[in-house]
């Protein structure tokens, strides 16, 4: 096994790639095939080291050969083994007929896969479907998918669990709920965003000894997002260096939205936060947060001169969509400022699209729909087209929020793997748009402030998270974590 590469492609460059390793650096398929076998077998000893017996259940393409190269290693290894054949293997192709061969040869035991089957083993091995499904599974093929997640035993997919999609993450009818995805040649895009997150288990990846030189013939424009390091600040370093965020919302019965927002930017290390709010929020917001300053706005002409001394701007955080909320909205996206656009905001732009060269739009899936006149299904039936439409669309850089969350800009898009299902609440948006803000106050480029905001909020949550579980978590418990995640203390026991 090797670390996790940044890069993702869709299944078609995987099979590119696979390609260009054969026929132009001279890597025989079944070679390729041999190592991912051997990659599924060593990664199942690894983790199940007292297994004593394996169920590998085939289909009828490459995938099946992998299998059958996985129950050759078994069997040699003295596990008992069982291949479950939903489709005849002597129909098998090229590489993977030649796998089934040698299995075959070696005296392996192959059953015809019925309906009916209980799968009986202390791991199973998901050979059935690869990266090439672009249709619900039914029939045998479902049925084979509902025995292995009948089964009490932990289950290893190979190259992907099988009935989701390589490219959206996506369960398409029903998928194999694995424990452990052993991915070859390149990471599947999809293995990290839609309902991916519940079907692949721990994400293991083996190159197959593909050369550099094949990845460098296909350059892939999605990735995943890394930490970046925090220096410390210079020691003559004064507020004014690190930018003013003015946060705009809180409407009646919404201020918290805007000061969750406001906190996080100044957690984050922006050096002046103010809020823009309803004149009754104003006295009371910074009762037990002093260092926000607020201000009572009733209309758009007392916004200007707020405008005027900021750096950047969150706009929508408990906005509101009444007659305030658009006055203000229409002022603030023409202040020139770069401006984090969340919630309400969104509503609002949905209602009246236009387009802007440096701002950050942060919708959740419905929010996502409104803007581009669809669904919320149609959303998540493919996040990673829905993310490049809404920036297509409205410009700047797209945040589709969600497990996976996806960074679009023009020209690639970054997928964040931090973050866990207590997020799930109220609030939780509010302080990534402040976390986003306070990055740019402080200089960030646009892009960056995006990607590294939507990696730190959820890494945040996820050490919130372990310090007392996921059901329960609050947006406001992230602050602690955020202001000592920016000053570089990573460790776990936060």
């Amino acid at each position: 096994m090797y670390p996790l590469p940044t890069t993702l492609y869709r299944a078609a460059d995987i099979k590119a790639l696979e390609q260009c390793a054969i026929q132009e650096h001279g890597i025989a398929g079944l070679i390729l095939m041999g190592s991912a076998g051997d990659a599924i077998f060593q990664c199942l000893k690894a983790r199940w080291p007292d297994a004593m017996s394996i169920a590998v259940v085939c289909g009828c393409g490459n995938n099946a050969g992998d299998g059958f190269i996985v129950a050759a290693l078994a069997s040699a290894a003295g596990l008992r083994v069982t291949v479950y054949a939903v489709a005849d293997p002597e129909n098998l192709k090229d590489d993977a007929l030649a796998a089934y061969r040698q299995y075959k040869a070696a005296q392996g035991r192959v059953v015809l896969f019925q309906p009916a089957q209980q799968l009986t083993a202390d791991v199973i091995v998901d050979a059935l479907l690869g990266t090439g499904l672009d249709r619900p599974v039914t029939g045998l093929y479902r049925a084979a998918i509902e025995a292995i997640n009948a089964s009490p035993a932990p289950v290893i997919a190979v190259d992907i669990p099988s009935g989701l999609s390589a490219d959206t993450g996506n369960v398409m009818a029903c998928a194999v709920k694995a424990a452990c995805t052993v991915t070859f040649i390149g990471l599947k895009q999809g293995l990290f965003s839609g309902q991916a997150a519940d079907y692949c288990g721990d994400i293991a990846y083996a190159s197959l000894a593909v050369p550099d030189a094949v990845f460098q013939s296909l350059p892939s424009s999605v990735y995943r997002v890394q930490r970046e390091s925090w220096p410390r600040r210079a020691r003559c370093a004064h507020k004014g260096n690190n930018g003013h965020v003015l946060v705009i919302g809180g409407d009646a019965g919404y201020s918290g939205a805007a000061r969750l927002a406001a906190e996080a930017a100044l957690r984050v290390g922006a050096g002046l936060v103010s809020v823009a709010t309803r004149a009754e929020h104003a006295a009371l917001m910074n009762v037990h947060r002093p260092e926000l300053m607020c201000h009572g706005v009733e209309t758009a002409g007392q916004l200007e001169p707020l405008l005027a001394k900021i750096d950047v701007l969150v706009l929508g955080p408990g906005l509101g969509q009444s007659a305030w909320a658009k006055a203000l909205f229409a002022v603030a996206v023409d202040a020139g400022k770069p401006v984090v656009v969340d919630a309400d905001g969104l509503n609002l732009l949905a209602a009246k699209p236009m387009a802007k060269p440096d701002w950050i739009l942060t919708p959740h899936p419905g929010e996502a729909a409104r803007l581009l006149v669809c669904t919320t299904a149609d959303i998540q039936q493919d996040r990673f087209a829905a993310a490049k439409a809404i920036q297509a669309k409205f410009g700047g850089i797209t945040v589709l929020k969600g497990a996976g969350t996806l960074i679009a800009s023009g020209h690639d898009l970054a997928v964040s793997t931090t973050g866990n299902p207590g997020m799930a609440t109220g609030g939780m948006g509010d302080v990534l748009s402040g976390v986003i803000a306070g990055l740019l106050a402080q200089g960030r480029p646009v892009a960056d402030a995006a990607q590294q905001g939507v990696y730190i909020h959820g890494w945040a949550a996820d050490l919130a998270a372990a310090n007392g579980g996921e059901r329960g978590l609050l947006a406001s418990d992230l602050m602690p974590y955020l202001r000592r995640l920016v000053n570089g203390n990573t460790d776990a026991e936060l």
